[in-house]
Order: structure tokens, then sequence, then C-alpha cells
């Protein structure tokens, strides 16, 4: 058998089965390593993929439906494959994460997943290939219609105002059309004196406001906003209604409660927010801000409920109302949940002496704070060695000191006194609230002194290994002893905590697991509460980080595969690449886990063993296992002389080769062989072939007599059946024995044909709109209760494990429901198609198949190729179409049931192939499309013969001239009728009147 090579290879000589030949006959083959090269097609729901106007590829789909797109890739070795994706085309910047597949797949793909998306192939040869598409997703959401006034005099009646407008807004891709209509009628601009439509500024497009002037009876009516994206993507119109009447109102509200309202932990409370106006009926909603609503709450219409309402439900809750009509009516309590906590006080020696220390006759004040909701409720009382203090011209009570915190009370000490000395006891209490009262107490004598700070010895510097723990400690002095803050000096950087500062009240700072990031230095301060309020005292610590202090070692390679020729020596070396102490101290080698006798390393980053000669006694893993007396690390080396995998060549010009009045099919493998030199030379591959449905394998061995790296093999595999898949796996030969397996799947294709072998089906799609669906089925997985005498036995090849599609008529179908199949779209490439299947229509309720070819430009348009109707017999038949799309297309099965349950259909083996259509029969019983010139030599069927239809418009236009030459039988240009099988069946349905040629009818 004869094999077509790529034009720039040539034409082989007929060669013997397994023997790998080239054109002159020897046993070597072509050097075919090519850079990879790719091209992006589309096998999804896409709506339509054209070129704009700057030659740009261009994918657009409707949101929610499976974007998939398919990198082709060729070059060999086979290129990987690489998805990235850019927000849109002015973006350079590549998303993080990227799809390792030659397909994409993006199920229920939403608009903000539009974009650019880039296919990058590349396989080590050349430079990568990198192609892109945009991806444009096309979506309508509902309208919202909203009505306003003029800002002017308003009173009563909302609507009894001159100027009314009605606003509808509408998010879309591509931009929305908009229709305004009152009632029935349609509405233009400046159709009349009282009406104007019109855009508004800076709303690109996605709003339309219709304006009612000099507001007129005749004006309350129903009006409603109409929006389209022409049926793009088959996006349906949208609408929106508004009823416009004399007591149209805007919404209006008022509360149960106070705008502030404090409440105390545990309590249960209710906030009614009442509608007092609003026309049509306004919805209620609550909202919570910060955060969502609590979960201890409950929303009846207009009541808010919270149960044992707790500190963390404090907030701004939101009631609002909406009708659409003005603005939404909104009333805002603030709730506040009492609490209290962080009690906290100072101590502030005479500020006017500028003192820092507790001195005799000067002044000196005491504060205390709470943080509290609400922070003004709070009441402050002082105690003096537990008794309330008596307060007097020398002792004196102060609230919002303006160099303290907000609602701070300060007890303040004129001329201080010997008998001053004493305990003071802030309390703060929330009055009449079931709240506990916090307290702080302040010990004032000679022994109270400011704090000092300072760092241990030897503490200044730590110095910890990465990964471990570390203490920084800074000792306080002082009575009181302050809380310390700690934070970084060199770096604006959090503390390990998540914030800038932390608080520590022994001094000491514990950091868990140091990072070399947390190297520098930190500062260590008093604070200036629960202490005295003077300049902070602050020391420094530096914290070094190593890295590589008493690290174990690591080491390369971790896997090393070493491939040598038999004989030959090889030499194994472990690197320590880091590590503290950086030497090794022991180095361990083993071979297939026993030990080795290997002399110790001095002072070295390194171990080397030598292995004196490749055989198969010293092929294997060697193991070598480093130590710095801190850690172990090991190296892995595989040594042997096994010859690496064949890598398989994709870009065979059709290497399935179809067998004439046969069901086999045969295939043209090819490969390269990987790194050749690096082991003895390869004597011959064994060749398994597996059919994937059993378990049989058939072994071969193909002999080679030279092998250099780049050279292409190839070899024929005969006697395939059509369709079944096979594995197919291949093992290099050489001296050493067996080498590295590699693995490939043949699944048979010829042209662009679809044998519904994969659940997938091809990427063709069930059709949302029709009445049902195709079914995919074959002898072992159709009903064995299903309707006799009619439906196919099997499909085409004969064999019970084909699949096919059907369409059953049974019930609860009813005559002229229909099930339509459509293909995925195809990108214009070709002037002329050629459209083959086969069909099995068989039954006496057999209704009509029809083929349509969908045309995607502005809009879809479907148009019907070809038409077969009746019952044609317990038979495969195959029918071709010649078709010449304008632009990209689909191809449309309909299958329409009959008259009852008798009526099944089915379709197989569907081609698309670029060209004519066959001009010859293929058979007696098959139906084939027959050029003008040999249909004026035919004579016309009677008028009972059964005939096919085609449109002349998707005829290829040379045999559209011919037809319109043969004057004789030609009427008008409209159809083209070729006669099929002589048979009793009815006309098809398209055709009407009684035409006066056989081949053609009337318009």
């Amino acid at each position: 058998m004869g094999k077509l090579m790529p034009s720039s290879f040539g034409v082989t000589k007929q060669c013997e089965f397994g023997k790998p030949v080239n054109r002159n006959g020897k046993d070597l083959g072509f050097f075919a390593h090519a850079p990879a090269q790719a091209q992006i097609i589309h096998a999804g729901q896409a709506c339509v993929v054209k070129e704009d106007n700057i030659s740009e590829r261009v994918y657009t789909i409707r949101e929610g439906d499976t974007l998939v797109l398919q990198c082709l890739v060729t070059g060999h070795p086979r290129p990987q494959v690489r998805w990235t994706k850019t927000a849109g085309s002015a973006s350079d910047k590549f998303q993080e994460t990227s799809v390792l597949n030659e397909t994409l797949r993006i199920e229920k793909i939403q608009r903000l997943q539009g974009g650019r998306y880039y296919c990058k192939a590349e396989n080590g040869v050349g430079v990568p290939a990198i192609k892109s598409i945009r991806v444009d997703v096309q979506y309508l959401d509902e309208p919202v219609l909203t009505v306003h006034q003029t800002i002017s005099d308003v009173r009563g009646s909302f609507y009894q105002e001159k100027t009314v407008f009605l606003r509808c807004t509408v998010n879309s891709n591509p931009p929305a059309r908009f229709i305004w209509k009152r009632g029935a009628e349609t509405l233009s601009h400046s159709q009349d004196n009282g009406v104007d439509i019109y855009e508004p500024l800076y709303t690109q497009g996605e709003t339309k406001v219709l304006k009612l002037k000099n507001l007129r009876p005749q004006d309350y009516a129903s009006y409603t906003c109409q929006v389209s994206v022409r049926n793009v993507c088959s996006i349906p119109d949208k609408a929106i209604t508004f009823q416009l009447t004399n007591t149209t109102a805007p919404p209006a509200l008022k509360l149960s409660v106070n705008e502030t309202l404090v409440v105390n932990p545990g309590d249960n409370i209710t906030m009614q927010c009442s509608l007092t106006g609003g026309d049509p009926q306004p919805e209620v909603v609550w909202s919570h801000s910060p955060g969502p609503m609590p979960p201890n709450s409950l929303v009846q219409g207009g009541n808010l409920t919270i149960w044992r309402i707790r500190v963390e439900d404090s907030g701004y809750y939101n009631c609002t109302a909406i009708n659409n009509v003005g603005n939404p009516a909104k009333k805002i309590v603030n709730l506040l949940v009492r609490s209290m906590k962080n009690a906290t006080f100072q101590i502030t020696p005479d500020v006017i002496k500028e003192s820092e220390t507790i001195q005799l006759g000067q002044d000196l004040k005491l504060s205390c704070h709470v943080d509290a909701v609400p922070q003004e409720k709070v009441v402050y009382s002082w105690y003096k060695n537990g008794k309330p203090a008596r307060f007097s011209d020398r002792l004196l009570i102060t609230r919002n000191d303006p160099e303290l915190p907000p609602v701070t009370c300060s007890l303040e000490i004129i001329d201080l006194r010997f008998s001053d000395y004493g305990t003071y006891l802030c309390v703060a209490t929330f009055q009449g609230a079931p709240i506990p009262d916090l307290s702080v107490e302040v010990n004032i004598s000679s022994e109270t002194v400011p704090p000092t700070i300072s760092v241990p010895k030897g503490q200044s510097s730590i110095t910890v290994r990465e990964g471990s723990r570390a203490e920084l400690q800074c000792e306080v002095r002082g009575k009181p002893k302050p809380p310390i803050i700690w934070s970084r000096v060199d770096k604006e950087t959090p503390m390990p905590s998540g914030t800038m500062t932390m608080e520590t009240y022994d001094g000491k700072l514990h950091l868990e697991s140091v990072s070399r990031e947390m190297s520098g230095t930190y500062k260590c301060q008093t604070a200036r509460y629960n202490g005295f309020n003077i300049r902070p005292r602050e020391a420094l610590v530096q914290l070094n980080v190593q890295c590589e202090y008493n690290l174990p070692p690591v080491v390369e390679p971790a896997f090393q595969d070493v491939r040598q020729g038999m004989g030959h020596s090889v030499t194994l070396r472990c690197t320590m690449l880091k590590g503290s102490p950086m030497k090794v101290a022991t180095s361990v080698w083993r071979f297939n886990g026993s030990l080795l006798a290997q002399p110790l390393a001095e002072q070295q980053d390194y171990s080397e063993l030598k292995v004196d000669s490749v055989s198969r006694e010293t092929s294997g893993t060697y193991e070598c296992s480093i130590s710095n007396d801190v850690g172990v690390s090991a190296c892995l080396f595989q040594v042997s002389a096994k010859a690496y995998s064949p890598e398989f060549y994709y870009d065979t010009p059709n290497p399935t080769l179809s067998q004439k009045q046969s069901k086999n099919y045969s295939y043209v493998l090819q490969w390269t062989q990987k790194e050749p030199d690096a082991v003895d030379p390869i004597l011959k591959y064994r060749l398994e072939v597996r059919q994937l449905s059993q378990r049989n394998t058939i072994q071969t061995f193909i002999p080679v007599k030279k092998m250099e790296k780049g050279l292409l093999l190839e070899h024929i595999l005969p006697n395939l059946k059509v369709p079944q898949s096979y594995e197919v796996r291949l093992t290099p030969i050489t001296s050493f024995g067996a080498g590295d397996m590699a693995a490939r799947i043949i699944r048979y294709m010829e042209h662009n044909t679809c044998r519904f072998e994969d659940e997938k089906i091809c990427g063709f799609m069930q059709d949302k709109m029709d009445n049902f669906d195709w079914t995919r089925q074959n002898a072992l997985t159709q009903n064995p209760k299903r309707t006799v005498n009619t439906g196919p036995p099997t499909d085409i090849s004969g064999t019970p494990e084909g699949y096919y599609m059907f369409i059953e008529a049974s019930r609860p179908r009813v005559t002229g429901d229909k099930a339509r199949l459509i293909s995925p779209l195809y990108n214009i490439s070709a002037k002329y198609y050629c459209v083959s299947f086969y069909y099995h229509m068989y039954g006496k309720h057999i209704g009509s198949l029809n083929l349509l070819v969908r045309v995607r430009n502005k809009r879809a348009i479907d148009t019907q190729v070809w038409s077969l109707s009746g019952n044609r017999g317990n038979m495969w038949q195959q029918a071709h179409v010649p078709i010449n799309p304008p632009g990209p297309f689909q191809i449309i099965f309909e299958g329409v049931r009959g008259t009852s349950y008798e009526g099944d259909i089915a379709i197989d083996d569907v081609t698309l192939k670029k060209g004519d259509c066959p001009r010859k029969p293929i058979g007696p019983n098959k139906g084939e499309t027959v050029s003008a010139s040999e249909a004026n030599k035919l004579q016309c069927p009677s008028p009972a013969q059964p005939l096919a239809l085609w449109p002349i418009d998707f005829l290829p236009l040379r045999a559209a001239q011919m037809m319109a030459s043969e004057r004789s039988c030609l009427r008008t240009k409209t159809f083209l009728l070729l006669s099929y099988s002589a048979t009793s069946a009815p006309l098809p349905p398209l055709l009407t009147g009684t035409p006066k040629c056989p081949y053609v009818t009337k318009d």
C-alpha cells in the first residue's frame, strides 16, 4: 500500500508492511525535528467567530454558555501547550494561573472572564508559537425603570408637577437598543410636544430617558421599556412596565424609635419602620453596617427584632423603602449596646514646671479612662484609701482634658503634701444600667518613681537560626511598671501579629519561627498609660537571623537519570549546594540498597563515585548520603544502558487510510528516537498493538539498520477495523535489552468525520429550542423493548460497539415534533464544502430528515439545503450535499416525527470535506449528487419518484452556472432536485406546485 508524505518529503515507494522506508527505499526516515506551530479553533457554544476591522479574531459567546477553545499544534517533538489570559487587549500582563492543556474549557462563562486568551506552544526547537483570540461575552440583564420629577415647587400629589422623567437603565454587551411604549403604542423622539426621548450624558449608551413634558391626562398610562441586543447569541429581548397614575408617589417612612437607641446587652428589641406613602407599594428592606445582619435578628415586613442583643450587634441599621419612584426613602437607627472595657490610669507630674517626678510642693494629676459605649454616659468616682475623696480647693475633679483621651476624668492635687500620699481608686459606672463597674488603683508615695528601661547585658544583639524561636528582652524599673510597646525601627512593616506595635507586660517579645525578613532593629518603649504620663523611655534590640546557621546540607542532583553505553565508565557526583558547616563530614554510597566501600571525603563539598563499566550487573539505583554533622541529604542516580523512549510524530498528513470495499483501515505510524547516541545503537523496535475494547495484544518487531537524532521512521499498521480505536506501544531494543516504552492511542478519522463514538459527539449540541433531543446509542445500549420494524440494528460499521445518533418516534412524541442536532461552528477556509453522512430511514411512519446550514453574519440565518421523507428501507444509505456558505457556519440535522411510532430516523459518519462532492453514484441504493451536465444525460424521473432538494444558493457557483445552461429542463434557479432510489415514498414537503421540470421547481 502506498502512502502520501508531506510535499517537502515527496511520495514514498510501495513498501512492505512493517518495514520503515523512505522514498529512496532505505531503512531510514527523514529528519523531522520542527519548531512548534499553533492554531486556535473553537468547539464550544460560540455565537460567531469573526475577523474584525483590525484583523484580530473575536470569539463571541453568550454568558452562561460553555467556552471551548482548542490549540491545534504541529511540530516535533510534540509541543507542550499553555493557555493564559489577559484582562483585555490593552494589558500585557498574564494572569498568574495558566492551563497546561491543548483544550481550554470554561463552563458557564461569566462576563468578567472575557478578554484575550493566548495559546503558547513550545517544544525546545526554535521559538515558541503564540496565537491569541479575543473572547467577547454577550449578555443582557433585566432593565431597571425609575421615575423622577423636576425639582420645583412640590405640593400635594407627586405628579401634579409639569415634567416627569422615566429612566430606563440596563447592563448589556453589546450596547442595548431601547424601545419605549405607551400601552401598545411605540413612542418616538419628538412624537408630540409632550414626549421627548434622549440619552443622558456619561451613561455609555446604557440609559434612555422618556420625558413627559407638561403632564396631560393621557399621559397617565402604562409605559414599557423594551431593551434588545438584536438577538445576538439568541439573547431574547427584555422589558419592564410601569403604570403611571395621578396617585403615583415616592415612598415615605417613619420610625417607632429614636434615631439613636441605647440598650443593655441581653435585651430584646424591636424597631418598626412604617410606610406613610408611596404608590406603587414600596418594598421595605433592613440592612446593617458594618457587616451583615446579626444572626439573632428577624425581619418581618417593616419590623426588625433582635433577641438577646450583644455588644457586637451595635452599629447602624438602615431601613430603606423603594418603589422606583423618586429617591428611596431611608431611615437610620444608630444602635448602641452599653459596654465598658480597658480601664487605664495616668500619673502626670507638674506640667508647668516640666517635672517628670513626683515632688512635694508641686502639682500632680491622676487620670482615669475606660473605653465605653456610649462614652459620654460614664460616671467616674474617686476614692482615697477606701473612702470617697473629699474635694476642696486643693483637690479638683476635671473632665475632657484636651491633653488626654476624650471623656477622661482627672483628679488634680494642687501643692502636693505628705498627707496626700495614699491609694487612690477610680471607679467607672453606667448609672441605672446592669453593666458591671470597672475600677483602677493608683498608689502615690515617695516610692512612686518614673520608669527607666534598659537591655540586659549581652541581649542587645540576638542571633538565631532561621525557623527557630527568638526572645527579645527589655528590663523596666520604676513604680508602677508600665506596659512595654514594641515596634520595628528600620522597616515600615507590621509585627508578626499583623499590627504595627505589640504590647507586653513583662518586657519580653516572643517571636516564633523567625525568618530572614524579621531581621532588623526592634524598639521597646514605655507606654504612657498605667504609669507616668511623660516622655517614653526607649531602648533598641538587634535581631539577626542566620539562614545558614547549623543547617543540614542541601544537595544536587536530587535525582538524575544517567544513560551510558555498555562497557563505558560513568562518574557520579553528589554536590552540597548549601549548609552550615559547608563541608562534607561523611558520605555513604549504596547500590540497590547495599553499602559500597567508599573512602571518606576530606574538606570537600561533594562526593564522587566512578562506575568503571556499565553493564546489566552495574545498572540500577545509586544513592549518596551526605552529612555535615547537622543533618543528612541524599542524591539518587538511576544508571543504565537502556535506550530512551521514541517520540511519536503527530503531523503526518492523512495518516488514516481507508481500504475500499472493506471495513478496515490502515494507519501510518511515524516517530523519531530521543537521544539515540546516549546508549548503544538501537537494533529494532518492539511494536505492540491492542484494540481498546479487547485484551489481546499483537506483537511484532521492526528492524533498524541505523538511527540518528531527528531521523523520522515510519511503519504502516494494516487491517485495523473501522471504527475501532487502538493502543500502540513502541519499545526500542539495544544490546542491553528493552528501553523505555512510548504509547499512544490511534482513533479512526477520515477527513472531518464524526462517528459519534465519544460521549462529546464531536462538539455537536442539542438545540434548546426544539421539541426533543437526538439520542446516542449502539446495539449494546439500545432498549431491548424498542419498537420493531423501525430503526437500525447497528451503526454503519455493522459492529455492536459502534455508536450512531437517532430520534425515537414513540410516545410522548407527536406528529411534527422536531429534534435538531447542531454542529460546532466552522470557520471559512475554502470556497466549497461537501457534507456527507449516512442515514437510516426505515418504518412505515417515517417523517422527514432535513439538513440545514446556519450562517453566522450579523445574525444567524438557517437555510434548508437537503430534505428527504418517507420509508427508505432497512439499510444505511449515504448522501452528499454540496454547500457554499458565505461566512462561518454550522450544519443542523433536523429530524421530524412522522404520523406514528414506527418512524425512527438515524444518522452516522458525518463528514465535512473541503471541495466538491463526488459526482458519480456510489451504489444503487445510496443517494449521490450529480453535476448539471450529468443530470442532463439522465431521464427525468416519474412524478412518484422520491426527490432530494437543495437550494441553488448553497451549490458551488460553477455547478449552478452549468445547471443554468440546461435550458431544456431548467426553469428557475431556486431549487435543484436530484433523484434518489425509486420507491413509492411521497415527495418531500418542501415541494409545492407542479414543476414543469423534474429537476427544478418554482419559488
